[in-house]
């Protein structure tokens, strides 16, 4: 069966997606997690953080959603020192946060439960309107996000075969086999795609490989289809 399905583009000035492994002087994934984007749907439609404990774990599971890189992945690292939560007086430590730079990026994003369709109905239609009710942002507090809506549609049931992609594509199983000799970038990342309790679940972690801006991967493996331009996009 078709899914339902939309596309958007996610940009910024700066973006922070932490990788939970660098608590110290934090770095981010290289672009917007799964989690993050269900973080940014909850900011759109105004759902107060307390409605969004369990509204993660069955997003997760009720959203198929993948990302393309628009802008080459720059990083940068800047310097902060944290301030006390017992005093504001008392010395901070120093950290360094590595941020991106100009992020910019399409997503797809597909209904796979009926559970969630308000939601997704909701969303799409204050998207599509250039609402949101609490400031979305890339994973950082201070870290404003632009959403534009680019169209509606639907995505196919999987199929499989050798296909061409500008989105990620997962590398921890048989799933996908990509044609690697490029002249071109090619990032890998491990994503968190489940949230619960506001833990993201690390056996729930994908690995994926991606191509940098404007750039085209030659895969052999599952995917699904768009009806709106029938572009080739894998969504976890």
């Amino acid at each position: 069966m078709n899914m339902q399905g939309l596309q958007l583009k996610v940009s910024g000035n700066w973006g922070h997606f932490k990788k939970p492994e660098t608590n110290n002087n934090p770095l981010t994934h290289d672009f917007i997690t799964k989690t993050a984007f269900i973080g940014l749907v909850g900011a759109v439609l105004g759902i107060e953080r307390e409605k969004m404990l369990p509204l993660f774990p069955q997003l997760s599971e009720d959203l198929l959603y993948g990302v393309s890189v628009l802008n080459p992945v720059r990083k940068l690292s800047w310097g902060f020192t944290s301030s006390s939560a017992v005093s504001s007086t008392q010395q901070g430590s120093p950290k360094s946060f590595e941020f991106l730079k100009k992020p910019s990026f399409k997503v797809s994003l597909a209904l796979m439960n009926h559970r969630s369709n308000d939601i997704f109905e909701k969303f799409i239609e204050y998207v599509r309107e250039g609402n949101s009710v609490y400031t979305p942002v890339l994973g950082w507090h201070n870290c404003p996000a632009n959403i534009e809506f680019i169209s509606s549609g639907e995505f196919s049931k999987l199929k499989d075969g050798d296909f061409s992609t500008q989105s990620f594509v997962e590398t921890d199983s048989n799933l996908h086999r990509p044609k690697l000799d490029v002249n071109f970038r090619v990032g890998f990342e491990r994503i968190p795609t489940y949230q619960e309790n506001f833990w993201n679940l690390p056996e729930k972690y994908k690995t994926v490989i991606y191509p940098d801006a404007n750039n085209t991967l030659t895969i052999n493996g599952k995917y699904f289809e768009y009806s709106e331009n029938q572009e080739k996009w894998w969504l976890i």
